[in-house]
Parts: C-alpha cells; structure tokens; sequence
C-alpha cells in the first residue's frame, strides 16, 4: 500500500453537553401546530362601518370570508363559489338579501348561503336550491364586525361569555387602531405577555419618555377563570451588574418612581388615582392573557386591550384597542387626546417596536430564561382550554351513516358436466 496507512483506531466524537432549558414546542402539541390560530373563537376582523353592501374579503385562521352588510346587518360568507372557484368578494349585489358572484352570476342567500338563483341559466335553474356556501356567525361589539370560526358544525356560543367582562359590563369609549403585520400570530401574543421585553426593548419609547421602567421583576402567574395574570412580587428599579457595572432606565427628566410600594395598575409605579371601574374589577395584576389570544393591560385611567388575531402561518392582524370607562365631556377629552397623541405614541412608535420583534423572531429552537415562566404558563394554558374545546366540538360532528354491510351470495355449485354419448362405427355387410 502507498501512503500512510489508517490507524485501526476509531475515534469517536465528544458527546455534546446536554443545552439548558426547552429547545422546541413538542411539550405543547396543539399549540405547536396552531400556526394558523385556534377555530372555535370569536375573532375581531374589521370596524363596523368597513362593511357595506359591496363584499369585502378578509381570512381568519386560514379561512377566506367574504362580509357584506344588507339592511343594516352584517353577514359573513365563505369567500368561494362553488361553480368555479371566484370569490364573492368579488361580486357584488344584484337582489336584496342575497350577493351574486361576478363570473357568471349564481346568487347566493346571506341567510344561510342557499343558492336561490343563476342569472344566466334562467329563473327555472335545475341546479337552484341544491348547494350551498358556508356562513358564519357574526356580530358587531365595541365598533368592530366579530366572526366565529368553528370547529365543525357546532352552534357559535355567545361572544359576550369571550369578551373581557368589564367591557359587557360597563360603558366605555374606544379609540383603536387595526393593522396588517407580519409574523406569526403566536409570536405577537407572547410577545404582549413576555415579562421581560417591556422594560428593555421600549426603553426608547416616546411614550415612556417621561415615565420611569423598572430595570427587573420577580414575578408569578396566577391563575383566574379563563385568565392569567402576571403578579409583581418584587420590583427594582436599578442593578448592579458583577463585572459589568450598573443599569438603570431612570433618568432626570423621568418622574421618580415611587421605591416602597408595588403597584398591580400599571408598571410605572404606585400612587396614582385608579377609574372606579377598573378599580372594581380587582385585577390580581396588571398584565392578563386569555384564549385565543387577547392580551389586557390595565393601567390607572384606561385599559387596553390586544387582540392577536391569525391570518395564516406568516402574518396575522393587530387590532389594539384603548378602552376609557368615562361619560359626558370627558369623552370628548379622551377622544382629543387619543387622536391627538396615543394613537400615533402608543399604538403607532410604541407599538411599531413589538411589530419589530414579532417579524424578526424565529423560534423554535429556543432557550428560555426565568422571566419566560409568562409564556410557558400561556402556552400550558392554551393547550389545555383548547383540549376540552376539541372534546366538546366533537359532539356535533355529524357522523358517517353506516351502510350496512352488504352479504356475499354463496354461488350454487354447477351440476358436473354429463359425458358425450359413444357411438359405434363400422361398416355394414
């Protein structure tokens, strides 16, 4: 042999150490194959006054709807006809209660989605009143159209038993804004609930210019009915950092927080004067979560809310809704501010660095840390209200009839073939 001959040795390669923490989502299950948002929800698609008499379409989990208004009410329809293929967005009204795709003009019932007439094959259509498109429930809450996308064929519940309770309880003017923002839907929910993030990436904000951060939390979740909240146990406002020095987000020009008290209204500190309403409701702490993905912070004078609402697998939409619990020409006060200033602060520059984090974020693989105890609780919660949802939708699944099985027939036996006659040849003398 030529060269240098291989040692009859085998190396083997060092075992990796083992990597902290969980690396993907295979604990939840469901949630990992979420990507597309959860069915059985009500979801927030636009305002109310988007929708008229033309179609619109818009796509909640995955599911393209085409909403029309008729005589006031809105309707929501599956955004295809079943001829060819069109959206009946596309189309438009051509009878009262009724939308008629653009192609070829099969009218479509708002009601129930029937097939009630084809223009072009006549008023005697053989094919009317033999298929139909899906329909949807829709309601209209707060100024915006909800729709609920279901499991399977089960009833759509009551919104009011989704929507936060303070808000069905209570009066409240709305100011909000709804945009279409890349990223998965999860992403933007754990974002909204993350511990960590809002003391750090929104250290910039104009809209905590003049408001204090703490530097870091000790923190719990706790639970309450179909919500979880984060409990500050203990705040500081400023660290000392081994071997790197100290942090702080305090600055001159920022009010001085408030070190002995630990406020859970608001993350800026305690002593404010708390709305009754919002004092009321005795919110364990500031930051909650629930299904499908509606986050709630509460703050002295108004609570917002956002609603994490999926598309597909890569984008999803932000409504964000500030909500302030006032009457007579204090409306008048908010509504100046809010248009003046929080809606380009808080739901616009503020608001745009989540937008950031949400689009560049790619996980699983991922390593967690303390302050994630926030997403792990969501993702567990998520996983186990959804279990019981699947469990009860599948009561009204329709099930396959059962066709009777069907008897093979015995074949009667031939009778075995009779052998030809022998007949005798030979020649006569």
């Amino acid at each position: 042999m030529t060269g240098v001959e291989a040692s009859e040795a085998t190396f083997a390669l060092p075992e990796r150490p083992r990597a902290a923490g969980r690396q993907d989502w295979t604990a939840w299950p469901g949630y990992n194959a979420a990507g597309s948002g959860y069915r059985g929800y009500w979801y927030p698609v636009t305002w109310s006054n988007h929708i008229t008499k033309d179609p619109k379409s818009y796509t909640i989990c995955g599911e393209k709807l085409a909403i029309i208004r008729d005589a006031g009410k809105a309707y929501a329809l599956h955004d295809r006809c079943p001829h060819r293929g069109v959206p009946l967005s596309e189309g438009d009204q051509q009878f009262p209660g009724t939308v008629s795709c653009p192609y070829h003009g099969w009218t479509y019932r708002l009601t129930d989605g029937k097939l009630a007439a084809v223009i072009t094959d006549g008023p005697d259509s053989k094919i009317c009143g033999k298929l139909n498109v899906q329909t949807y429930a829709i309601e209209e809450r707060l100024g915006l159209v909800w729709v609920y996308i279901p499991i399977a064929n089960e009833p759509a519940p009551s919104i009011d038993d989704q929507l936060p309770r303070e808000l069905v309880e209570n009066k409240g003017i709305v100011g909000g804004r709804i945009q279409p923002r890349e990223g998965n839907w999860r992403f933007a929910c754990e974002n909204g609930f993350d511990e960590g993030h809002a003391k750090y990436l929104h250290r910039t904000a104009l809209w905590r210019l003049f408001k204090p951060m703490p530097t870091w939390n000790i923190t719990s979740i706790v639970p309450e009915g179909r919500w979880i909240y984060r409990v500050q146990e203990e705040v500081y406002w400023e660290a000392e950092f081994p071997g790197v020095g100290t942090w702080t987000n305090k600055r001159w020009w920022k009010k001085k927080p408030d070190e002995t008290q630990i406020s859970q209204i608001g993350n800026v500190g305690a002593g404010l004067d708390v709305n009754p309403v919002i004092a009321a409701q005795n919110f364990p702490g500031f930051a909650s979560l629930s299904m499908p993905g509606v986050l709630r912070i509460a703050y002295p004078k108004f609570i917002h809310y956002e609603f994490y609402v999926p598309v597909d697998e890569d984008n999803h939409k932000y409504v964000g809704l500030m909500v302030n619990f006032v009457s007579g020409a204090a409306k008048l006060g908010f509504y100046a501010k809010y248009l003046g200033a929080i809606r380009w602060l808080f739901h616009g520059q503020f608001s745009g660095q989540d937008a950031w984090m949400v689009e560049v974020t790619d996980a699983p693989p991922e390593k967690l840390y303390r302050p994630d105890v926030s997403l792990t609780t969501w993702r567990n919660l998520a996983e186990e209200e959804y279990a019981e949802k699947i469990a009860d939708a599948a009561k009204h699944t329709p099930k396959a009839p059962v066709r009777p099985t069907r008897e093979r027939r015995t074949p009667t036996p031939r009778p075995a073939p009779v052998a030809d006659a022998q007949i005798p040849t030979g020649t006569s003398e």
